[in-house]
């Protein structure tokens, strides 16, 4: 996908983002809530998947990267707490360079707590117990500044989730 934009069109929600309390790879306990007054791009991956996740993970960053002005914040759910643990997390951000950007967050937890995150949010995912390997969309939320989930996405491109982090900036 080339540098398109963002439908005018496309479908704009107002449903609350569900808050959480999750361990990021600093150690520190993030909630929704402490991010408050900028963009938030949250999505979920996992540090063993080999396909979808490093893509959606450089997308977001990407994009991220080019919203430098407004500033969002990048959060990263684990989609794996069993072995996505807190104590990993730092090796994760570095592998998937997000050690660089400001504003960054890679969430684990207790596997329950994370679980519940990912039930709030409708992430759809089937771990197969055998190989710990999970099947799972690419989904991108962009929250406003007011923790209001704006828009979601399946596998965006970079350019749809500048131009409607944009368009949230605009109209907050």
């Amino acid at each position: 996908r080339a540098l398109e934009t963002l439908p005018e069109g496309y479908p704009r929600t107002d449903r609350p983002a569900p808050d959480f309390q999750l361990v990021n790879q600093s150690g520190e306990t993030l909630t929704l809530e402490s991010l408050r007054g900028r963009p938030v791009l949250l999505t979920f991956a996992y540090a063993h998947c080999q396909t979808i996740c490093p893509v959606i993970v450089r997308t977001v960053s990407y994009a991220a990267e080019r919203l430098g002005d407004l500033q969002p914040a990048v959060v990263v759910v684990t989609l794996d707490p069993w072995r996505d643990t807190p104590s990993s997390l730092p090796n994760l951000t570095r592998s998937w360079k997000l050690d660089q950007l400001p504003r960054t967050h890679v969430l684990s937890g207790e596997v329950a707590d994370v679980q519940a995150v990912l039930e709030a949010y409708e992430v759809p995912s089937d771990r197969e117990l055998s190989t710990g390997e999970i099947t799972h969309p690419a989904l991108v939320y962009l929250l406003d500044p007011e923790g209001t989930i704006a828009y979601t996405f399946n596998n965006p491109s970079a350019e749809w989730l500048v131009d409607a982090s944009r368009r949230v900036s605009r109209s907050g």
